[in-house]
């Protein structure tokens, strides 16, 4: 399977600039204009797709008090799945609107289903890609069947082990899919710059023979504009209007300014990786001009010896470089030369 693929006419793979994802999740808070008024901001932000999330309570959980059935940590401690979910689900019928919405500016969109029926619903509104979660890694019939849409995929690894990920690939490449994105993820909300390894892309690009990016849980942009300065091929981040304004995933994400500038510095990131080379660059045009060379610093007569008092390596480049100093000191002028001349071969003269 070839690294490079596209997404809505985007070429997203090696030697092509990285692609920026603002995650709504369930930042929408309950209204379907605040989430249009999301997409338009993140077109206007710079991200090259937004991703929502296609799920109901129902679909994720049961209402159940057992062990489990309520977080016990982090930042949703004490609510249960099914309460969260059904306050945080995207609602169905918005998912129409909201397609064309975003056609309307000029954005890709695309969602991260949960289950079977989600996908149904994703394949009748034309989704162009499909992006599974960290924590839907290890189901590997759902990858199936998004991969059967013959769809590119989007797969996040948090938590996942080397074998998890094995798995989910090879299910994806059996399946058909016709693109695969692996984005390295810690799973935790937020998450950490220290407990980042972005070193992690590369290998899962390498070990997978897949396209590899980030989906990034810390606060700010400095991880992500690192890791597409490492050469992540796509960048996940969470997107909402103001953190003021709550929600279940506003802590950790970017508002509209923050994305912004995000999406500048990871493309920016993104260019500086460019190419081995030791060519002078556009910027660096006459520069060379002053580099230190050797000067005659006081007039010599011609046959009069070279000395550390008639010349020094300065300001500017014009005369010999520094590592002909030694070759100097062991001549002598073979003319007249004033002070301020830069020195030349046709200078010296053997003593």
């Amino acid at each position: 399977m070839p690294k490079t693929f596209e997404i809505a006419g985007r070429k997203i793979g090696p030697g092509h600039p990285t692609y920026v994802i603002a995650e709504i999740s369930a930042n929408h808070n309950g209204s379907l204009e605040r989430t249009k008024d999301l997409i338009t901001r993140a077109k206007n932000a710079g991200a090259d797709a937004v991703k929502i999330q296609t799920y109901t309570a129902d679909t994720m959980t049961i209402e159940h008090d057992g062990p489990g059935f309520v977080v016990e940590d982090g930042p949703w401690k004490g609510r249960h799945l099914h309460e969260l979910y059904d306050k945080a689900h995207m609602p169905w019928e918005w998912h129409a609107p909201l397609f064309e919405h975003a056609k309307a500016v000029g954005i890709t969109l695309f969602s991260t289903p949960f289950d079977t029926t989600a996908v149904e619903l994703l394949e009748r509104l034309n989704a162009p890609a499909y992006k599974i979660a960290s924590f839907e890694l290890t189901d590997i019939p759902l990858i199936s069947a998004v991969a059967r849409t013959g769809k590119p995929m989007i797969m996040s690894t948090g938590m996942a082990n080397r074998e998890e990920i094995a798995d989910a690939v090879n299910a994806a490449k059996a399946a058909n899919a016709s693109g695969i994105v692996l984005l390295h993820c810690v799973s935790g909300y937020p998450s950490l710059p220290r407990e980042s390894n972005l070193r992690n892309i590369e290998n899962l690009a390498n070990t997978f023979g897949v396209a590899a990016g980030l989906s990034d849980h810390t606060l700010g942009s400095a991880v992500s504009v690192a890791a597409a300065a490492l050469g992540a091929n796509v960048i996940e981040k969470h997107f909402t209007l103001r953190r003021a304004d709550g929600g279940e995933d506003s802590h950790f994400s970017l508002e509209p300014e923050e994305f912004k500038r995000l999406c500048e510095e990871v493309r920016q990131g993104w260019e500086a990786i460019g190419k081995v080379t030791f060519e002078k660059q556009a910027s660096e045009s006459g520069h060379a001009d002053y580099r230190r060379s050797l000067y005659v610093v006081e007039n010599i007569a011609a046959g009069e010896p070279f000395t550390s008092r008639n010349v020094r390596a300065i300001r500017p480049g014009f005369g010999l470089a520094p590592k002909h100093y030694d070759q100097v000191m062991q001549s002598t002028a073979a003319v007249d030369l004033s002070r301020g001349t830069p020195l030349k071969l046709e200078h010296l003269r053997s003593k």
